[in-house]
């Protein structure tokens, strides 16, 4: 069990300095475009799918700050919206679908993706270069095909889903606290 946690804190260390410049310009486009009125659209599977309705909360409620509410909708929770695509169409277009009927230009599709594989994330991502939006992807292993599908893509260099996830945690969080620190500083 130490040598997990040992495993998860080099790894974070690890990524966080090599990504620090690219985490920072992450950060702006996102500020950028809450405070621009823009809607922020998340997305992903199985973990990922709690990862993009923990986001989602952070921003539409508080993270730390006492603030008005930001727009940000996971497109992982409307259990009806995802069993008729899924039933009706077809299960790789359940996200791609949504940013059709929910995004607008200059909005953020932003994708979470352990493998950056998943055809539902892929699709989703080419509807909103479709209509404009921004693109953002956190990725795992080697990046996958979201890395060179999206204009930024955070890619933890790790075969192993679960240090993934917890290093994806630990972005959206810090993501929280840059756009509450930019768009609610006192």
């Amino acid at each position: 069990m130490l040598s997990a946690v040992r495993e998860s804190v080099s790894l974070k260390q690890s990524f966080f300095e090599d990504q620090a410049n690219l985490i920072l310009e992450v950060c702006e486009v996102l500020a950028a475009a809450l405070g621009n009125g823009k809607k922020l659209l998340i997305f992903g599977n199985g973990g990922s799918a709690a990862d993009a309705q923990h986001f989602a909360a952070e921003l539409v409620n508080r993270f730390i700050a006492d603030r008005s509410a930001l727009p940000a909708i996971s497109l992982t929770t409307d259990g009806s919206i995802l069993t008729s695509i899924s039933n009706d169409i077809h299960f790789e277009t359940v996200f791609s679908r949504q940013i059709e009927a929910l995004g607008t230009e200059g909005d953020i599709a932003f994708a979470i993706t352990t493998s950056g594989n998943s055809h539902n994330v892929l699709n989703a991502v080419k509807t909103a270069q479709a209509k404009n939006m921004k693109t953002i992807a956190l990725s795992g292993r080697d990046g996958g095909a979201i890395a060179n599908s999206v204009a930024w893509c955070l890619t933890v260099p790790h075969q192993e889903t679960a240090r993934v996830q917890e290093v994806h945690a630990m972005l959206i969080h810090l993501f929280c606290q840059a756009i509450e620190d930019s768009l609610f500083a006192q």
